[in-house]
C-alpha cells in the first residue's frame, strides 16, 4: 500500500511539472541582445508583473495573438518584472493557473534605471508596457498603456 501511494505521488509530481510553464531568467544585456538583433523576426515584447492588474488584464490579447501570428517569423515575449524571490511563489503558480504558450521571461534586475532607458528611452518604466521590433530596431513601436489584439495586428501588417 505505501509502494503504491509512493509511486501514485510520483506520478502527480511528475504531471504538475511537466505541465508547468517554463520561465527563462534573463539579466538586461541577454533580453537586449534577444530582441534588438539583426534576424527577421518581429518581436513583441510585452512588460508586466503579476501584481498589475492592467497587465494582468491584457495578457489574453498577447496570448491570442501568439496563437494567431506566433507559427511564423513573430514572437511575443512576456517579459515579467517580478523579483526573482517571487519566481516560485508567486510567477510559476500564476502561469500554472493561466497556463500560457507564449514565451515567459523573468527580467532579474532590481533597478529599472539599469535597464528601461536601454529598451526605450521614452519609457517613464510604468507597466504595462509594449514593444515591436524587428532588425535591431529597424521597425520600433513603443506603446505605455494596455494594448489589445486588434492593435497589435494593426502593427504587424504596418
Amino acid at each position: 500500500m505505501i509502494k503504491r501511494l509512493a509511486i501514485l505521488s510520483a506520478l502527480c509530481l511528475l504531471g504538475f511539472s511537466a505541465a508547468a510553464q517554463k520561465v527563462s531568467v534573463y539579466k538586461k544585456d541577454g533580453l537586449l541582445k534577444r530582441i534588438y538583433n539583426p534576424s527577421d523576426t518581429t518581436y513583441i515584447v510585452n512588460f508586466w508583473a503579476t501584481w498589475c492588474k492592467p497587465c494582468v488584464a491584457e495578457l489574453p490579447e498577447f496570448e491570442r495573438f501568439n496563437q494567431a501570428y506566433g507559427q511564423g517569423p513573430v514572437k511575443v515575449l512576456l517579459v515579467s518584472l517580478d523579483f526573482r524571490e517571487d519566481l516560485h511563489k508567486r510567477l510559476l503558480p500564476f502561469l500554472q493557473k493561466n497556463t500560457y504558450s507564449s514565451e515567459v521571461i523573468l527580467l532579474d534586475e532590481s533597478n529599472g534605471n539599469d535597464f528601461i532607458d536601454q529598451i526605450c528611452p521614452e519609457w517613464s518604466g510604468s507597466i504595462p508596457a509594449t514593444i515591436i521590433t524587428t532588425r535591431n530596431k529597424q521597425k520600433f513601436v513603443f506603446f505605455e498603456k494596455k494594448v489589445t489584439f486588434d492593435l497589435l495586428e494593426e502593427e504587424l501588417k504596418k
